[in-house]
């Protein structure tokens, strides 16, 4: 190759990441044959009842302009189309299709089949060291299709294996990372992030790890906003808080209708995570006042107070007091 490889720097040995993450492209490859699949349609597979796609989709929302290689489908949110040519042809065709539509200075390029990516890793990626012309993670390998490049770079790589090769077409993509200065990301979030689903027993395994107890309820929750399309920013602590107190002060059955009242009230005030805040902690208060009033010694008018039993004349006094007691 007419281009010198250069030296990749170690996870420790980069430069210092840069403060913010820049706006970046995103660029999604979708257009695989899922030969250990059964041919089946990969990214529409789902893994905690969304598709994969969708959840790579989700971890990139705030990318200024995403673009996915493959074939046309229904999207979560509003994205590009593009093409390898030709379709089926491999991924680093792919990648040259869908750098064509990008303009951003920094492309994420992500593979469609990564169920656990989120946007902490994505952060990880986009903050290239100086110096370094991209970051991908290494989880005892390098993961091209979990990383982040410097534009130019990528492009000037991807027109060098061309001159060489005379194609893209079935090139390995491991041609691409050797040509390049990267920095590795290595810490567990990103190794677990980088996952992904080539057979049926990839799919089986995350599949079972969205419903293990530590991640089930954030999953679902997860999952719950991203079918409805809204972003609430809860507090979910809080909520299961709510739900266990109205389910134990008042009834079961009030806990599932609590929460949806404090949804409701909240979006009526404008949805925003402080207006949840505060329809929550006043339910919470009203839960709280419920349970005293049935709790053995519970309060009547106020605290300590008993309420008179059905027949007495004693008076409201709730303690003796020893002058009279003496004078009887």
């Amino acid at each position: 190759m007419t281009h010198a490889s250069q030296p990749a720097p170690g996870p420790q040995s980069a430069g210092a990441p840069s403060a913010a993450p820049p706006a970046y492209g995103a660029l999604v490859l979708a257009g695989g044959a899922a030969r250990r699949l059964d041919g089946r349609d990969k990214p529409a597979v789902t893994v905690g009842g969304r598709p994969l796609l969708d959840r790579v989709l989700t971890a990139c929302a705030d990318a200024a302009q995403t673009v996915v290689v493959g074939p046309r489908r229904p999207t979560p949110r509003p994205v590009e189309w593009a093409r390898e040519s030709p379709p089926g042809s491999g991924p680093l065709a792919g990648l040259h299709a869908g750098l064509r539509l990008l303009s951003q200075e920094t492309v994420l390029v992500l593979g469609a089949d990564l169920p656990f990516l989120d946007r902490e890793t994505v952060r990880a990626l986009l903050r290239i060291p100086d110096g370094c012309e991209g970051s991908l993670v290494h989880d005892g390998r390098d993961q091209p299709l979990t990383a982040a490049y410097r534009t130019e770079p990528l492009r000037r790589e991807i027109a060098l294996l061309y001159t060489e090769y005379g194609t893209l077409s079935d090139l390995p993509l491991r041609l691409l990372p050797a040509q390049l200065r990267l920095h590795r990301v290595t810490s567990p979030a990103s190794s677990a992030a980088a996952h992904d689903c080539d057979t049926w027993e990839d799919v089986a395994t995350a599949r079972a790890r969205v419903r293990e107890h530590g991640t089930v309820l954030d999953e679902w929750i997860t999952a719950v906003e991203a079918e409805l399309g809204i972003e609430s920013g809860a507090d979910k602590a809080a909520l299961l808080d709510l739900a266990r107190d109205a389910a134990h002060g008042v009834a079961r059955p009030a806990a599932p209708l609590t929460t949806f009242l404090v949804g409701y009230a909240a979006g009526r005030a404008g949805g925003s995570p402080e207006e949840i805040a505060r329809a929550t902690a006043k339910a919470a208060d009203l839960a709280r006042r419920w349970a005293e009033e049935s709790a053995p010694g519970g309060t009547e008018g106020g605290a300590g107070e008993q309420p008179p039993q059905p027949g007495s004349t004693a008076s409201p006094r709730t303690a003796r007091d020893p002058d009279t007691e003496d004078e009887r």
